[in-house]
C-alpha cells in the first residue's frame, strides 16, 4: 500500500474503516474480529492495526472493552481526510488512493465555476482508485493566490491533508453538481472507458475556513464500479 506521498499505513487502514462505518458496512455496536485475525485479513502487522484502532478510539469511533474486544461506535467524523470524498465502491466504502498524472500552473479553465482571487490556478490531474479499483479521473484546480508552486513530489494522496499541513488551509464546505460529461482526452489508458464516453461528472466548488472559495474540480467516475453517495445525518 505504500508509495511516494502515501499516507502512513496505519492511517490508510483507519481511513478505510471510517469509510466502511459511513457506508454502513460496519454498524454501531458491531464487535470487530480479534486483532490477530483482523490484521491477517488486512495483510498488515498487528502493531499497525493497533495504531489504526487507537486513531479510531481517539475519534470516538471504536470502543475497546477490556476482555471483550473492539466495538464500533458509529458517528460522523468530519476530521477524516476523506470526509468529503463522495464516491464509493458499489459494495460501499473503499480505501482511496490516487496517482498524479500532471501538475501545472495555468490560466484558469473558463468552464470552471468561479473561485478564488487569482487568474491562475494549479491544475492537478489524477487517476483515483478505491481499494485498488480504478474508479475516476479528477481535474482539481487550486487557486494560484494560495501558493506559488506545487510539484508532484509535494502531494500526498489526500489533497485536503496536503492543504492542512502545508498551506494551513482547511476545506470547510463543498458544493457538488452531478451531471454528465464526455471523458476527457487526457484520461489514461487504464481507465476502463474510451475517451469521449459520456460519464457521470461531478463539478465541485470548495470553500476554506475563512469562507473564501479556494478550489474547483471536475471528476468523471465509472458508474459500473462506483456510485456517488451523499449521506445526511
Amino acid at each position: 500500500m505504500s508509495s511516494h506521498g502515501a499516507l502512513p499505513l496505519y492511517l490508510q487502514i483507519s481511513e478505510l474503516l471510517i469509510r466502511d462505518i459511513a457506508a454502513g458496512r460496519l454498524i454501531d455496536g458491531e464487535r470487530l474480529p480479534p486483532e490477530r485475525e483482523m490484521a491477517a485479513g488486512l495483510g498488515i502487522a498487528v502493531g499497525t492495526l493497533r495504531q489504526a484502532l487507537k486513531t479510531l478510539t481517539d475519534k470516538g469511533l471504536v470502543e475497546r472493552i477490556q476482555g471483550s474486544g473492539n466495538y464500533i461506535r458509529a458517528k460522523a467524523d468530519p476530521t477524516s481526510v476523506y470526509a468529503l470524498l463522495r464516491i464509493e465502491l458499489l459494495s460501499g466504502g473503499g480505501l482511496p488512493t490516487a496517482r498524479v498524472l500532471s501538475v501545472d500552473r495555468l490560466p484558469k479553465d473558463p468552464t470552471l465555476p468561479e473561485f478564488g482571487r487569482s487568474a491562475e490556478g494549479h491544475r492537478i490531474r489524477r487517476l483515483r482508485f478505491l481499494s485498488g479499483t480504478v474508479a475516476a479521473v479528477e481535474e482539481i484546480w487550486l487557486d494560484g493566490a494560495l501558493v506559488g508552486r506545487i510539484g508532484p513530489e509535494d502531494l500526498s494522496e489526500s489533497l485536503y491533508l496536503f492543504y492542512r499541513q502545508r498551506l494551513n488551509l482547511w476545506i470547510a464546505r463543498a458544493e457538488d453538481r452531478v451531471g454528465l460529461g464526455p471523458l476527457p482526452d487526457w484520461a489514461p489508458s487504464d481507465f476502463p472507458h474510451a475517451q469521449g464516453t459520456p460519464l457521470p461528472k461531478i463539478t465541485r466548488t470548495t470553500w476554506g475556513q475563512d469562507g473564501q472559495s479556494v478550489e474547483a474540480s471536475f471528476t468523471w467516475y465509472d458508474p459500473d464500479r462506483v456510485a456517488y453517495v451523499a449521506r445526511l445525518k
